[in-house]
């Protein structure tokens, strides 16, 4: 915020080479954005898909994370606050905060409880009113934002990766080529070198049915928790290969932008958070192609049981559901979601993501 940090030098560097200008993060181009559909009621954040948009390859930096300076305390962050846990081991509602007036120190304590509760549900916030200059701002505290390579993003403000769903963009897909999946798992973008952490989601608009369109989370750590002693020692100094190849391959056959090659990174499959350190799985069936140095038939068979672990852990998934003014936060680190389409494609559902990056994957 007020100090310069490497990682707000690094994420300046990104940005201005991204908009091909010398401009600033408090000087953007300026262009019209694309008109929204009658009904949309942001329509600053409807989604462009630009072709033009080009972004460099992703270079390392180094990441400190905010939640090693926190109070472990967060006087600064749950003084006043309302509690309720959603289950023992991931997710937390959180009343009587306003995301929008939490000081750095508050801030560092928002990554510090993020880590810890891996989900955290804020109601009653005026984040999506601030306008997206703040918006970024704010996310830039935990790190230099994600540009996703193949999304919508707003007019000008690639940082943002935008969720809209109307009756004519109506279809659920992931990057296996299948659509209307029921549930897909991922964790965000985990093919980056560095893949995000602290992440936010704050929605616009929702459709009108209480509780459709929300969003199951799982925690990776208790999913690793549950395995055997025996098990994990053989998981632990593994590596998967996770890819964004076929993300942009389907952009590209649905005559979607790549504004980034696609990039394929190995991680660690059994990985340890930086502030916790608890052990984590980071494996996800959006992006994981093959555990390295096995034959295919055995990485296939090792992942198949790994998915439907993760998948099918019901007592350590959540579901958060979305009221007007609902933020979530969670560390993308150690946990994996899912989206659940389960409105009817006559009601808009529309949503932005702000995905700051976090350190290179610290194995177990």
């Amino acid at each position: 915020m007020a100090t310069q940090t490497a990682v707000e030098t690094v994420a300046e560097k990104v940005h201005a080479l991204t908009l091909n200008s010398s401009t600033t993060q408090t000087k953007r181009p300026t262009g019209p954005a694309p008109e929204a559909p009658e009904g949309v009621a942001y329509p600053l954040y409807y989604p462009t898909f630009s072709h033009d948009e080009k972004f460099p390859p992703t270079e390392l930096f180094e990441h400190n994370d905010p939640g090693l300076r926190a109070d472990k305390a967060k006087p600064n962050l749950l003084k006043g606050a309302k509690t309720t846990d959603l289950s023992p081991y991931i997710g937390t509602e959180i009343e009587g905060v306003q995301l929008s007036q939490l000081t750095k120190e508050g801030l560092d304590e928002l990554a510090l409880y993020t880590a810890e509760r891996k989900v955290l549900v804020f109601r009653d916030q005026d984040f999506k009113d601030l306008g997206v200059d703040k918006q970024v701002e704010f996310a830039q505290h935990f790190g230099p934002i994600q540009l996703h390579p193949t999304s919508g993003n707003v007019k000008n403000y690639p940082e943002f990766h935008i969720v809209y769903r109307d009756p004519s963009h109506n279809r659920f897909a992931d990057y296996r080529g299948n659509t209307n999946s029921v549930l897909g798992w991922h964790s965000d973008v985990s093919y980056e070198k560095q893949p995000p952490g602290t992440t936010l989601f704050f929605m616009l608009q929702q459709p009108d049915v209480q509780g459709s369109g929300d969003t199951l989370f799982v925690s990776q750590v208790e999913a690793y928790n549950r395995l055997s002693d025996e098990f994990k020692k053989r998981l632990e100094g593994l590596r998967a290969l996770h890819s964004a190849v076929k993300q942009a391959e389907f952009s590209k056959s649905h005559n979607g932008p790549v504004r980034r090659e696609p990039v394929e990174t190995e991680h660690p499959l059994v990985r340890q958070h930086p502030v916790t350190g608890e052990k984590a799985l980071y494996i996800n069936e959006g992006f994981v192609r093959h555990i390295v140095g096995y034959k295919k038939e055995e990485s296939d068979y090792l992942l198949k049981f790994l998915f439907d672990h993760i998948a099918k852990g019901a007592d350590f998934q959540i579901r958060a559901s979305y009221k007007p003014g609902t933020v979530v936060v969670w560390d993308n680190r150690v946990t994996a979601h899912s989206a659940i389409p389960d409105f009817s494609t006559t009601h808009i559902r529309h949503a932005a993501r702000l995905t700051p990056q976090a350190e290179v994957p610290i194995p177990a």
